[in-house]
């Protein structure tokens, strides 16, 4: 999983000036999953860019960028950006059911 693809920090850091469409197609060529940082201070990545991600097969896993316990009630909000940028839960793989899961992990370990 590739995680805070631009860095940015919202009303405090602009994102990395790196070409986002460019990574997002390495990710589709390798299977790497992208992850949404759900924080409220950063959301990355952007909730327009998961459209394009969508376009090319590249699957999400909200993460909530927990440093504290009730950090955990971030993932509440990735759900609301995934939905945004118009993913599905089966575009989500840390939605899907533990064996299902499993399964796809698997797949990335080469069986």
């Amino acid at each position: 999983m590739l995680g805070h693809l631009t860095g940015r920090l919202l009303l405090e850091r602009e994102p990395y000036k790196v070409n986002q469409h460019a990574v997002i197609d390495a990710c589709a060529e390798t299977g790497t999953w992208i992850e949404l940082n759900a924080s409220p201070y950063r959301f990355d990545m952007d909730w327009r860019m998961w459209i394009y991600a969508r376009s090319k097969g590249v699957k999400c896993v909200i993460n909530c960028d927990a440093h504290r316990n009730e950090h955990a009630g971030f993932l509440r909000l990735g759900a609301g950006v995934a939905r945004k940028g118009w993913l599905t839960k089966n575009e989500v793989m840390n939605t899907l059911p533990l064996v299902a899961l499993k399964k796809e992990l698997q797949k990335k370990r080469g069986g």
